[in-house]
């Protein structure tokens, strides 16, 4: 009786080490494929990716079967990372430009998704729950800060955040982060934020 109640306790850290593991797997993985998928887009090689993470091709397809289970994840961590730095921004900095250096700040999340916007929109099924974490995520966080904005006096004009969030990846599509485009693109996002300071339309 004692061997047998005694066993599941002596094998406890030995399978809390291969579950520490399995996650730091997983999240290298999704590291690399995130960088790899802004390099060079979401049809990467699985084998590069696995490389990159420094693991093997069967790791890989252990923790992500699909490859739309793999771009999945990326999009949920970068849009986790997005969202989590508005906090910091709404501590450290006045309503309006928190707003400001978070929205080039999705400005940036946006054009890093080379080729994900692509697959997000292939109409794949594997997709469609990430459409409500985006608006269940990342809309309530424009909220806030928009908000926020118009309760100091810093912008006048009211807007529908989902609708923002909207017009800044149009004016992103196609851009690169450092490309000849990106310059370009953070100005016209610029502009969109000069918008909300308009006089016209305000209480």
């Amino acid at each position: 009786m004692s061997a047998t109640t005694s066993s599941p306790i002596e094998g406890a850290p030995a399978t809390r080490a291969r579950r520490a593991d399995a996650r730091q797997n997983a999240d290298a993985l999704v590291e690399a494929a995130t960088e790899l998928f802004a390099e060079a887009g979401v049809d990467v090689p699985a084998r590069t990716i696995a490389a990159r993470a420094g693991v093997g091709v069967g790791t890989l397809y252990r923790h992500f079967p699909l490859r739309s289970d793999l771009i999945s994840a990326v999009f949920r961590r970068e849009l986790d990372a997005c969202v989590a730095a508005a906090a910091p921004l709404e501590e450290a900095y006045p309503p309006g430009e928190a707003l400001d250096r978070w929205i080039m700040r999705y400005t940036q999340f946006v054009a890093a998704k080379r080729g994900l916007a692509a697959a997000l929109h292939s109409g794949d099924p594997a997709y469609e729950p990430l459409a409500t974490y985006f608006s269940t995520h990342l809309t309530p966080t424009l909220g806030r800060l928009l908000a926020s904005a118009r309760r100091a006096g810093e912008i006048s004009q009211e807007v529908d955040a989902a609708e923002f969030l909207g017009a800044v990846a149009d004016l992103c599509h196609g851009v690169r982060p450092g490309g000849a485009a990106s310059g370009r693109a953070e100005r016209m996002v610029g502009l969109l934020l000069a918008g909300l300071r308009s006089g016209e339309g305000g209480d």
